[in-house]
């Protein structure tokens, strides 16, 4: 359980391909006695520190829970700077938001939030209220200060309301502070004046098939197995959670994805469930993604 290790900075754009890359040629960059980290990425010491997280609860890249704290990029991050070095694809950063959202060690206020909170139209005491609860129940011997789980919903509508609706004033071409997770479309503004906010549906072109199925094969725990749809709706981590959907949007992109053969629905006597069989791991499944629409 984790909360609050941003230290109050959402994802800038640009944060996560120049930490990529920066690891990739030093595992040591956010340690080193010999550069300046700060210097190396060009920001303060504080989104130094936050941006070492972010690497780290999106899943690129790991380090070592003890020893010499050096960092290395994950397989999904060798993938991610192998086919889209930039960061510049929606279906990258649906896999970012995936790997982010189901983090619920070290991202517990996203998984809960797209997980565990079942209100589609929200505040934030709304929130804090609901999460107190979840911590109260999941970590009883836990507890966690009010304020961090404020800033924690803070830092979720900055993640995904880009700053053009929520504070259009401070938009300008010198100042572009958006987190690049805006772009999917799974919060918006309900009421400014009075801060109320809601969990959209992104819009069902941007769910490639190959996004989908990375998705359905890495919750899978066997290659070939019969899955409820109802369970792909509403179970954690699954695509419905994940992205909001309900239950038309979600049918509209599994027949899509069946296409490609690895998946067959079946909505006859009652059954309401989808076959897996023979599915690319959940790497293969990203590869395939970005030859997909490279071709």
């Amino acid at each position: 359980m984790k909360f609050r290790a941003h230290d109050t900075f959402f994802i800038r754009k640009g944060w996560l391909n120049k930490g990529l890359s920066q690891v990739n040629k030093n595992g040591s960059v956010f340690i080193s006695k010999d550069e300046n980290p700060m210097d190396v990425f060009g920001i303060g010491s504080n989104m130094v520190k936050s941006l070492r997280y972010w690497l780290q609860a999106t899943c690129l890249t790991k380090e070592p829970s003890k020893g010499k704290r050096t960092q290395s990029l994950t397989e999904f991050g060798k993938c991610i700077l192998e086919n889209d070095p930039y960061i510049e694809e929606i279906g990258t950063l649906l896999l970012i938001h995936y790997m982010l959202a189901k983090n619920e060690d070290d991202a517990t206020a996203w998984y809960f939030f797209f997980n565990k909170f079942g209100m589609i139209e929200f505040d934030k005491d709304d929130f804090v209220r609901e999460v107190t609860s979840y911590i109260q129940m999941t970590f009883p011997d836990e507890s966690v200060a009010p304020r961090s789980l404020e800033d924690d919903f803070s830092c979720i509508i900055n993640t995904y309301v880009p700053r053009y609706k929520s504070n259009p004033s401070k938009v300008n071409a010198e100042n572009n502070i958006d987190c690049p997770l805006g772009e999917i479309g799974l919060v918006d503004i309900l009421d400014k004046k009075n801060k109320r906010y809601k969990k959209t549906i992104p819009s069902k072109e941007i769910l490639h098939p190959w996004i989908v199925m990375a998705i359905i094969s890495d919750q899978l725990h066997e290659r070939t197995m019969e899955i409820p749809l109802n369970e792909l709706l509403t179970a954690p981590n699954h695509i419905g959670k994940i992205f909001n959907l309900d239950t038309i949007t979600m049918l509209d992109v599994l027949y899509a994805t069946e296409k490609l053969g690895y998946i067959h629905i079946n909505r006859t006597a009652g059954l309401d469930v989808i076959t897996v069989h023979d599915v690319p791991d959940f790497s293969e499944c990203i590869r395939r993604y970005y030859q997909a629409i490279n071709s």
